[in-house]
């Protein structure tokens, strides 16, 4: 699998014969819905078996080798060179495809809205399972009497066992639009509502065919750290008991002493010890509220992964990664209008629309863009391509993570799923 970035004067058509492939394998790839018009700067997945790479200023077979995990002997038998011949730059290279892929454990979240899931939702999940070991049910709502208030989840039982893939129950502490930290309290402090909770959690696993038991408490008081830590140990006993996993959403914390109330009740190493694996919540650094910047730059995403190495073993974690950009309107304001979330292909549409050229940002590894809209407002678009995808991939071999864990179903990002499964193989819970 190779990705392209569109260059000033490139067309769908020498794109294609350049990779010795069709027009319409990187249009049914990337889901183009106007080929015709690519935009200057736009990535590409183009579906090869393998890869091409072009030659740079003081590359060497042996460090191209070093970069692809090849042998340069075998780069050099593949591409019918001399072992010790100097590379020119701009020489294309074919990589191969590796003989094995690691694998990977994959996890969506889903959040119907209102009463019923939208055939937008019902469509996302029938078109994603089978890339996903789990797909996360949001949310069951605590009430402060421990029962739960359940969301709709029309076909989504089907969908998953169809596709082999685990359902996840995810609790939360949310009362109308936020988290409640009076609940949360109320949650780890009284036991009557844990054992009524337990009881019911239990019940609409079983009843649903859930596999796993999420917790996403959040903006949890300070003082009830330990009190979360009992809570969680207490509830993966029961759950054991009964035969499921429990999991946990985890703030993204750069240092154990971290202050705010979003991360000092996140103990990293008991959610480590207790949990079977975590998802950290690295997303969000761009927000709709907040000021233009990525989403998911990869120099923070990195900070928390390395803190959370050493607390949380590696293979326990999940690394949260957004489906989605924003488009904030120029200038900023503090308490103004919140970013418009867009997909990635959106994203795409928008920069068409509006010549923009899209630019990437190699410190952030994300793509941006500026535009000025019919009325004369000036934005500034952050979102997620193959190239920004492709980095978190690299980070969780690198750090050898369990996998990743998507927030969330329906906006589309076609290129992200075939590059997971182009890279890994998918883990799938026994029966």
């Amino acid at each position: 699998m190779q990705i392209h970035v569109v260059s000033q004067g490139e067309s769908l058509f020498s794109i294609a014969n350049t990779y010795s492939t069709s027009m319409q394998n990187i249009i049914d790839a990337n889901e183009l819905d106007a080929p015709d018009n690519l935009v200057v700067g736009q990535a590409l997945v183009i579906p090869i078996v393998g890869q091409f790479y072009f030659v740079q200023p003081g590359d060497s077979l042996f460090s191209i080798g070093q970069r692809f995990g090849i042998p340069y002997t075998t780069l050099a038998q593949v591409n019918n060179i001399p072992v010790n011949q100097v590379l020119q730059p701009g020489l294309r290279l074919y990589i191969p495809q590796p003989q094995t892929k690691p694998p990977i454990t994959s996890n969506a979240y889903v959040e119907p809205i209102g009463d019923t899931v939208s055939e937008t939702l019902e469509n996302a999940a029938e078109k994603t399972s089978p890339y996903l070991t789990y797909l996360s049910h949001f949310s069951y709502r605590v009430n402060r009497d421990g029962t739960l208030s359940p969301p709709p989840i029309g076909n989504l039982r089907q969908t998953a066992e169809a596709n082999n893939t685990a359902l996840v129950l995810v609790v939360t502490n949310l009362e109308g639009d936020t988290f409640s930290t009076e609940l949360g309290h109320i949650i780890l402090t009284v036991q009557a509502v844990q054992n009524n909770l337990l009881d019911n959690i239990v019940n609409a696993a079983k009843a649903g065919g859930f596999r796993d038991i999420h917790f996403d408490f959040e903006f949890l008081p300070p003082e009830d750290r330990e009190a979360y830590n009992a809570f969680l140990r207490k509830a993966k006993e029961r759950l054991s008991q009964e035969g499921l996993l429990m999991s946990t959403a985890l703030a993204p914390k750069i240092s154990a002493t971290q202050e705010g109330i979003l991360y000092e009740a996140h103990d990293y190493r008991a959610h480590g010890e207790i949990a079977d694996f975590v998802v950290l919540m690295t997303y969000e650094w761009g927000y709709s509220y907040g000021p233009p910047m990525a989403v998911s730059p990869i120099n923070e995403v990195r900070r928390v992964v390395e803190y959370a190495i050493t607390e949380i073993p590696p293979e326990k974690i999940l690394l949260g990664q957004n489906l989605y950009g924003y488009d904030w309107t120029l200038p900023f304001v503090e308490g103004g209008p919140a970013a418009r979330a867009i997909s990635p292909q959106q994203a795409i549409a928008i920069a068409r629309e509006n010549n923009a050229v899209i630019q990437y940002d190699e410190t952030a590894q994300a793509p941006f863009f500026f535009y000025t809209d019919a009325e004369g407002n000036n934005h500034e678009v952050w979102f997620e391509d193959a190239r920004s995808i492709q980095a978190k991939f690299n980070l969780i071999r690198e750090l050898g993570l369990l996998g990743i864990s998507y927030w969330k179903l329906g906006l589309a990002f076609p290129q992200n799923w075939l590059l997971l499964q182009d890279q890994f193989n998918i883990r799938k819970l026994e029966s």
